[in-house]
């Protein structure tokens, strides 16, 4: 009996890689340009958060409206500071287990590996390129596509479906993330959850979130068994 279709959507930040701060100096030097407040993001903490939200939020304390110009001016600044930041970051590094994790993957059939990140596509290919990760995903859910976590995972699944050629609805979708906001996500949308503790929340504050399924590691050999299902 052949697989049950299967989409693999990977979070980035905290699941694949760290950026060792990266992201965030980046974001600060687009808001002290852009609208001249380089503390907007101070106090807020971002795991798990889209790029949409982020900005929504940062300039909210800015005191400035959430006005589609001002987005998209932040973000082609945040990505040109992204590209400047990323080699300069001492603390940058791809998780261990992830390329373990990935090369099992690649191997499963009726599978399409991509991304649900909350990234904008383009810094989510930004920092995997610097980790040689980037062309170990064909497509994903992005923040450019929603503000929502859900509906970006909702087109991740939709983009892999089409690939395997199947309807949305006949596959399985598994959503790995770090965040209690990946593990909502996945359950808003109907989707398993592999959760694994390599961000900012540990094992506790991932299964209090509704993770029924929550690793050390992606290469575990129990992590790779939920992957595969």
């Amino acid at each position: 009996m052949s697989r049950r279709p299967t989409v693999l959507l990977y979070d980035v930040d905290g699941t694949l890689l760290v950026t060792g701060g990266a992201g965030r100096r980046a974001m600060r030097r687009a808001f002290a340009e852009v609208v001249g407040h380089p503390d907007a993001l101070e106090g807020i903490h971002l795991g798990g958060m889209t790029d949409r939200l982020i900005l929504r939020h940062g300039l909210e304390i800015a005191g400035r409206p959430f006005e589609e110009t001002v987005v998209q001016e932040l973000i082609e600044r945040y990505l040109q500071y992204l590209v400047d930041e990323l080699p300069r970051s001492e603390g940058y590094r791809v998780i261990p287990g992830v390329l373990g994790s990935l090369d099992h993957v690649s191997t499963l059939e009726n599978t399409a590996v991509g991304l649900g990140t909350g990234n904008v596509e383009r810094g989510a290919r930004a920092k995997l390129r610097h980790g040689a990760l980037d062309e170990r995903f064909a497509f994903g859910g992005f923040g450019c596509d929603a503000e929502d976590r859900t509906e970006l995972l909702r087109r991740g699944a939709e983009r892999g479906a089409a690939i395997l050629g199947v309807p949305v609805d006949e596959v399985r979708v598994v959503i790995v993330g770090d965040t209690p906001r990946d593990v909502a996500a996945a359950r808003e949308l109907g989707a398993e959850i592999v959760a694994v503790a390599t961000g900012a929340f540990d094992a506790g504050a991932l299964r209090e979130a509704g993770a029924e399924r929550v690793f050390r590691r992606l290469d575990d050999a129990e992590a790779l068994e939920a992957l595969a299902g």
